[in-house]
Order: C-alpha cells, then structure tokens, then sequence
C-alpha cells in the first residue's frame, strides 16, 4: 500500500496544534495569511484549492497534498478536475512532479472514499 493521507494529515495535525501551542504568534499570523489568501475573491475558494494543489505537488509536501485534497472534495471538486490541475503540476514540476500527482490522485481517491464511508454512500 503506499502513502495513508488520512494519517498523514491527522499526524500532521497532531503535530500542528503542539506547534500552535509553543509558538502561537507565528501559528495566528499563518492562519491570518492563509484566510486571507483563501478567501473568495476575483478567483473562488475552489480554485484557489487547485493552485495550492498544483504547488502542494510541485513542493513535494505530502500533508499539503493531503489537506488541499481534503479541501477540494468538501468543494465538491470531481477526479477529472483534480486530473487537469495534477497535468499542470506535472507539466511545470517534471518528473518529480510526475511521482507526487500519481500520490495526489492516491490521496483524492482515499479522501473520496472515507467520505463516502462516513456518510454511509
């Protein structure tokens, strides 16, 4: 089996509510920068979730890929546009690119099917 996503952003987690702890200025001014970028503007929420997908590949970053595609399933995002965005990611980022959208896609199908799971689909 390869990488578990749902572990890795719950561990992941885990790890950041310490962090927030030990070092709550910092964890507040990311949150701040993060809602602020996020936000719906002249772009939507959900394609600011693809972007930050694409550069979640391209960054090589596991808990990312798996927090942005936690993200684009609750906006209702469908494996064919997570497809597109991980082609982009790949034609930017090359080969290693290439590896983590073939783990992005892993992720989005795991988060797919916990969630149907958990809502009895």
């Amino acid at each position: 089996m390869g990488k578990d996503y749902h572990d890795i952003t719950r561990s992941t987690s885990a790890s950041l509510a310490k962090f927030r702890a030990d070092m709550p200025d910092v964890a507040r001014g990311f949150t701040a920068l993060a809602q602020a970028a996020m936000k719906d503007g002249v772009l939507d929420k959900k394609t600011k979730e693809f972007i930050a997908l694409g550069l979640s590949v391209a960054g090589h970053c596991d808990a990312c890929i798996g927090f942005h595609v936690e993200a684009l399933v609750r906006l209702g995002a469908s494996r064919a546009e997570i497809e597109e965005t991980l082609a982009v990611a790949v034609y930017m980022g090359g080969g290693p690119s290439y590896m983590y959208a073939a783990d992005a896609l892993a992720a989005y199908e795991q988060t797919v099917r916990a969630a149907e799971a958990s809502s009895g689909a």
